[in-house]
């Protein structure tokens, strides 16, 4: 008889997240995964002048708030057939690139590293050998035996205080715990050097957007203005320092992230046979090179790819009925029935919470059993995520991609098969944020060529007025967020929004199952997970951190008058 484990809440993440799992002989046999946060938008922007509505969406997340924006300034601009200046689309991707750059980075080192990575085995370690180590991987200048020392003592008054700090909770001693104390070491010193760097790189944010998080943006184009001269504008002493920004953050993620990566990864290549879910995966594509319009010229490809076969890749088209969302597990409805789907330009976010009432042992999972919706591409479940936009580039042939994924199987001597797995969905992480680094440096030395050039055009205000806005129209926007496929699709009327509806990653991959029956990502990767231990279930940690969930972005619903609608207590079986 399989035992039902619960954790909840899944720490290190965006959001509340719960996770069931039924366990038979020491693996996971079936799993079910539910959102316990009532949070939403898009009720509250009906109504709304259209240009302004990705200030509101923005605060979907206090993460993603930049892609929220931007998929929300595509989709007005969709609707109005505004076409923006090279400079803004320059910049937005600028943007988008740190974003990558900074989220990646910190989704490794602080939310998903210590899955890996003994904190308390550091104190075994020879700083001696962790520095033979660290030079031995790269030329990160850190990496004396005096500063893994240092690091070390460090990581022991934290231990004799009795209280680890922002290190409490983990898994420490656990049996799948397998590196060498050294490599321990080595990635704990570099978890606090990134808490120094990540706060470096948003201040890209805050130069062409103002601040961070919740950057402006502007439908047509960009609100910040390029005057090399001014100090009030984007003079050349910024924009260089946003060069000096990006090249640093190129840097450490050569030198530090990528190296660390490899070796945590080489000494958990068992993983690459675990957490392989069902094998579809989707990619909308994202920092486009000549115009949003053309798909053809964006450096990740658009496509969707079924039962792990990389020799055919399918189109994805936002405006047909291929994406649709359903409701029959979760906690809303449907006038017309919740066992049919919605396109999202149809879609409505009406909340019927009939779960159970906390506290409570387990969900009714022949109920609905979460606030997040489940949306299918042709009644199929998808992947998304950064695996899913490498396979999918990779399936399309480009050849920068190609050579990246290539480089890292190599590198750890494993076969291709490994991509489909924890590991590989890790290992994809790290793989496109220095493909991201590299496209980020280009935009940016585009963006200084134009204006060196004499264009300092930042904004198409052409149809931005109401007055020259047809009665009724519709758009989306799509971005590739960091955590995977986004967007968002508006209907206007009368120059407001009448209807608005966002599908985001974690909607794609934490959703509960559709009226087949048919599981999504998270529910489908833990079938087949070994348990070590019930008590200490870090397993089902690894394969959902692997994913960096964002539960915020995925519930949506809100009262339009801001109005308290209920209340939802997160109860805990086991720690996360």
């Amino acid at each position: 008889m399989a035992n039902r484990i619960v954790v909840d809440p899944i720490t290190r993440i965006e959001g509340h997240l719960r996770i069931e799992a039924e366990i038979k002989d020491g693996k996971i046999v079936d799993a079910f995964s539910s959102s316990t946060m009532v949070r939403g938008i898009e009720n509250i922007v009906k109504g709304r002048d259209p240009r302004d509505v990705w200030a509101f969406v923005q605060r979907t997340c206090g993460v993603c708030t930049t892609v929220h924006a931007l998929s929300s300034v595509r989709a007005v601009e969709d609707a109005l057939g505004i076409a923006v200046p090279q400079n803004a689309e320059l910049v937005r991707n600028i943007m988008e690139g740190a974003l990558y750059m900074h989220d990646h980075a910190v989704h490794f080192y602080h939310l998903h590293a210590l899955d890996w990575v003994d904190v308390v085995n550091a104190l075994k370690a020879d700083p001696k050998k962790t520095s033979e180590l660290a030079q031995s991987i790269s030329n990160w200048p850190k990496s004396s035996p005096g500063y893994f020392s240092d690091i070390q003592k460090r990581i022991q008054k934290f231990v004799e205080s009795g209280q680890l700090g922002i290190f409490a909770n983990g898994y420490w001693g656990h049996p799948q715990m397998k590196l060498p104390a050294e490599v321990n070491l080595l990635g704990v010193a570099h978890y606090l050097e990134a808490l120094e760097w990540q706060k470096e790189i948003v201040k890209v944010h805050t130069i062409f957007g103002g601040k961070n998080p919740h950057p402006n943006y502007l439908v047509g184009g960009m609100a910040c203005v390029i005057n090399s001269e001014s100090p009030g504008g984007l003079n050349a002493e910024r924009l260089a320092y946003v060069g000096k920004l990006l090249q640093e953050g190129k840097t450490f993620i050569e030198q530090v992230y990528i190296p660390d990566l490899l070796a945590i990864a080489s000494f958990y290549k068992d993983w690459g046979t675990i957490g392989k879910g069902f094998g579809n995966y989707m990619s909308y594509g994202d920092f486009p090179t000549n115009g949003y319009a053309d798909i053809s010229n964006f450096k990740f490809p658009q496509g969707v790819i079924l039962n792990r076969d990389l020799s055919k890749v399918n189109d994805v088209d936002h405006r047909n009925g291929d994406i649709e969302e359903f409701i029959n597990n979760s906690w809303y409805d449907y006038p017309d029935g919740n066992e049919v789907g919605k396109h999202p330009w149809e879609g409505e976010t009406n909340i019927n919470y009939t779960g159970p009432k906390p506290p409570y042992d387990n969900l009714d999972v022949e109920q609905k059993y979460s606030f997040i919706k489940t949306p299918r591409w042709q009644g199929k479940p998808m992947e998304v995520g950064p695996l899913a936009r490498l396979l999918v580039g990779y399936g399309r042939g480009n050849k920068e991609i190609q050579d990246a994924v290539n480089g890292a199987l190599k590198h750890l001597d494993v076969p291709v098969d490994v991509l489909f797995s924890t590991l590989g969905r890790t290992a994809a992480r790290g793989i496109e944020t220095q493909l991201v680094a590299n496209w980020t440096m280009e935009f940016y030395d585009g963006l200084m060529n134009n204006i060196k050039n004499g264009d300092e055009r930042m904004a198409n205000m052409d149809s931005w007025e109401p007055e020259s806005w047809p009665n009724e129209c519709k758009g989306v926007g799509f971005t590739e967020a960091p955590r995977g496929a986004l967007a968002h699709w508006i209907k206007i009327k009368d120059g407001k929004t009448e209807n608005y509806q966002q599908v985001v990653p974690s909607t794609w991959n934490a959703s509960p199952r559709d009226p087949k029956g048919q599981r999504s990502a998270y529910e489908s990767t833990l079938i087949g997970t070994p348990v070590a231990d019930p008590e200490l279930p870090l397993e089902i940690i690894r394969t959902i951190h692997s994913f960096d969930p964002c539960i915020a972005c995925a519930v949506h619903l809100y009262d339009e008058h801001g109005n308290h609608i209920s209340q939802v207590q997160n109860i805990s079986s086991c720690g996360s």
